[in-house]
């Protein structure tokens, strides 16, 4: 587990640090843990920093973040792949839907893992 965890942090991209260290705290706690459920559900996924974003990929771009005054987005890019969507996704784009977090309370990490499942599966 410690050689995994090196593993993560050497996966993960600076300028996304600095962009979650940067967040106000609860916005920072917010994408701190998604950060951390995205890297245990996709092990392997690729984070880069686009679009002044968090972008994750494997093979295709499948999840961003964005810090938004009031909440955090936790987006996904191709969400015709989500298998259980709930009322929960918002958006309007012909590929892209997202979830607002306000709170930690608001990250329900099952839903988000099966999600974030569909979206590399």
């Amino acid at each position: 587990n410690a050689q995994r965890n090196r593993i993560i942090r050497l996966m993960m991209n600076k300028e996304v640090t600095n962009y979650i260290e940067s967040a106000p705290e609860e916005h920072k706690a917010i994408m701190t843990k998604i950060r951390a459920l995205l890297f245990s559900v996709v092990p392997d996924a690729v984070e880069e920093f686009k679009w002044s974003r968090p972008v994750y990929s494997h093979k295709k771009d499948f999840a961003y973040l964005v810090a938004n005054k009031n909440h955090v987005n936790f987006g996904f890019s191709q969400f015709e792949k989500i298998k259980n969507p709930t009322e929960k996704l918002e958006g309007t784009g012909k590929t892209m839907r997202h979830v607002k977090l306000k709170t930690m309370a608001d990250i329900d990490e099952a839903l988000f893992s099966e999600w974030l499942k569909d979206m590399v599966g």
